[in-house]
């Protein structure tokens, strides 16, 4: 079955074209409040947002669709995604809504949606909602529509569950940290918490105006922070993006600590102490074979997926493991909560850096990444992949490399595009090796 709505992390778009119009949100709010009208009980939805301009307008518009089918509507203002999904689960509510593109520009926006559980809904759920957009629902009786409130402690609520992550002795006393924001979704309570636990906190990212998130600020763009790092000589570097479900760190020497090396670390220390449950860390193809290799020496295994949050966590659940990620920062720990949390993974970085006593620089790179190239081929139609001449180059490839290195070939799920990913020990190989096959696939398309 297609999809016209949902794509692999809710619905996103550019704001005001194609889906990601205050019609379709109002859309979005009719058919999921249908679906989670189940039970005689009062119904409600927790709303949450980022800073982007859009945010205003769609907003409304989920309001205005949930109320009109008899749902109540909690609204609790700019949060990061992993607040939302604790507040949903909190508060008892039937269903959350996220209103956010995470790291994309202010233009783009999107809706996710969670369970009552806190959880990203399932495919067959987004399915199920996917098929109501098209359809005319029932409306409440005038004397059921729903009420829209706003609570004012939410953000106290989630720095509470921050500092809960931590064990209670656990104080950042010494430390001082600058934090990017990202002029994104946690601007308030990532300086907050990390202030509250003892830190000397030197907060980026944190004015936004409904059109800088993420503009030459948050993960995605390190520039900024490592240059303030340097300026103010500061221990660490905490960068979120836009919704903060998502991490990199920087060290007092401005080096970029990427999700594998976090993995590697949270990974660890939880391990050491008998508390890493299911023997392993799951993580994507994407991550690096360096990652693997030290894993290994620990006696941990590393459970790859395909790439996707998503799909860590839906492996993360199927085998009772709590740790997980992406190389690009997604940190997921599933003893604190149930998406992808940046600052809860920042705030286990900066416990075993207290514990370590040694700088960032030290206690944060434990491997040596193996050399990897990412290339990427458009190509205009067809399926390059399947043709023979293809297949020929990347079996070749892939004998070459075997037990020195990993081939990952796929298209994208977005655009027209094959990317072909190589790593290995000798660089000038993994480069050879990656242009032959985007030759190849070229020539095919």
């Amino acid at each position: 079955m297609g999809r016209k709505f949902f794509g692999t992390d809710g619905i996103r778009g550019r704001t005001n074209v194609g889906v990601m119009t205050a019609v379709t949100a109002m859309k979005v709010g009719q058919a999921a409040g249908t679906y989670f009208l189940r039970g005689a009980h009062r119904h409600r939805v927790v709303i949450g947002k980022d800073t982007r301009l859009s945010g205003y307008m769609l907003e409304n518009a989920m309001v205005a669709g949930f109320t009109s089918v008899g749902m109540d509507v909690i609204l609790v203002g700019p949060m990061p995604t992993p607040a939302v999904a604790m507040l949903t689960r909190e508060m008892r509510a039937d269903v959350g809504v996220m209103i956010s593109a995470s790291h994309n520009p202010y233009e783009d926006n999107g809706i996710k949606l969670f369970g009552p559980d806190g959880f990203k809904l399932s495919d067959e759920d987004e399915y199920a909602i996917e098929a109501l957009l098209d359809q005319e629902l029932a409306l409440a009786a005038s004397e059921d529509v729903g009420r829209a409130r706003r609570i004012e402690d939410a953000r106290g609520r989630y720095i509470h569950a921050l500092k809960a992550s931590l064990p209670y002795n656990v104080r950042l006393d010494g430390l001082r940290i600058v934090v990017d924001c990202a002029n994104g979704a946690a601007y308030h309570v990532a300086p907050s918490v990390l202030w509250e636990l003892g830190a000397e906190v030197i907060a980026i990212g944190v004015e936004p105006n409904g059109k800088n998130i993420n503009a030459g600020v948050g993960s995605t763009h390190l520039d900024a922070i490592k240059d303030k790092v340097r300026e103010v000589r500061a221990d660490i570097g905490i960068a979120l993006d836009g919704d903060a479900d998502r991490l990199i760190v920087v060290d007092e020497k401005g080096q970029t600590v990427d999700g594998d090396q976090i993995m590697a670390l949270i990974g660890s220390t939880l391990a050491a102490r008998g508390a890493l449950r299911g023997g392993g860390v799951v993580a994507t193809v994407m991550s690096n074979l360096g990652l693997e290799r030290y894993l290994a020496t620990q006696g941990i295994d590393l459970i790859r997926t395909a790439v996707g949050d998503r799909n860590v966590l839906e492996a993360m659940r199927e085998g009772g493991y709590n740790v997980g990620g992406e190389q690009s920062g997604h940190m997921i720990l599933t003893d604190h909560g149930t998406t992808g949390d940046g600052t809860v993974a920042a705030l286990q970085v900066l416990a075993a850096l207290i514990a370590s006593g040694k700088p960032a620089s030290e206690t944060l790179h434990l491997f040596d990444p193996v050399p990897q190239l990412l290339k990427n081929v458009r190509f205009a139609g067809g399926k390059p992949l399947e043709v023979q001449a293809v297949r020929d180059v990347i079996a070749g490839a892939e004998a070459q490399l075997a037990g020195k290195g990993r081939l990952v070939i796929r298209p994208s799920g977005t655009e027209p595009v094959i990317r072909v990913m190589a790593e290995g020990d000798d660089a000038a190989e993994v480069e050879s090796l990656v242009d032959r096959i985007c030759d190849a696939v070229r020539k095919a398309a």
